[in-house]
């Protein structure tokens, strides 16, 4: 069964940067030795991954690339999708866009804005994993 983790940012530091929790939940991907697939809403939040990837730790190294711009793609183990570039799915996916994950996948990561304001597109998403079977799981970060 597959399954759904919506990540609810709430500690002041992801407040401040919500991309650092996107880099902590690569890093825990990426611990699994599973391939992961980002998937950004468009290419400045795809480079701005790219490059929190790169300095969110001094002594971390989580080999990625943005979809599309090299050829080992299918090597690497996170790789950041655009809307434009089409990607196979991945075990492990962690979704940044505003539809739900409509792919196959082991295990979807949601990441839910800390404004009340803006988590209604999430609740449909959460609906949506719920209709398709998904295992669900709620985590406030």
């Amino acid at each position: 069964m597959p399954r759904a983790d919506f990540y609810l940012i709430d500690k002041p530091r992801f407040r401040d940067d919500p991309l650092l929790l996107v880099c902590e939940l690569a890093k825990k991907c990426h611990a699994t030795g599973q391939p992961t697939l980002i998937l950004a809403r468009d290419t400045a939040q795809a480079e701005a991954i790219d490059d929190a990837l790169w300095s969110f730790e001094d002594d971390a190294y989580l080999p990625h690339q943005i979809a599309g711009m090299e050829d080992d793609d299918a090597l690497t183990p996170i790789l950041i999708g655009l809307p434009e570039v089409d990607v196979p799915g991945r075990p492990l996916v962690i979704n940044l866009r505003d539809a739900a994950y409509a792919g196959a996948c082991e295990r979807v990561l949601e990441v839910v804005p800390a404004d009340p304001a803006a988590r209604g597109p999430l609740r449909d998403r959460w609906r949506d994993y719920t209709a398709r079977g998904f295992a669900m799981h709620k985590h406030d970060m």
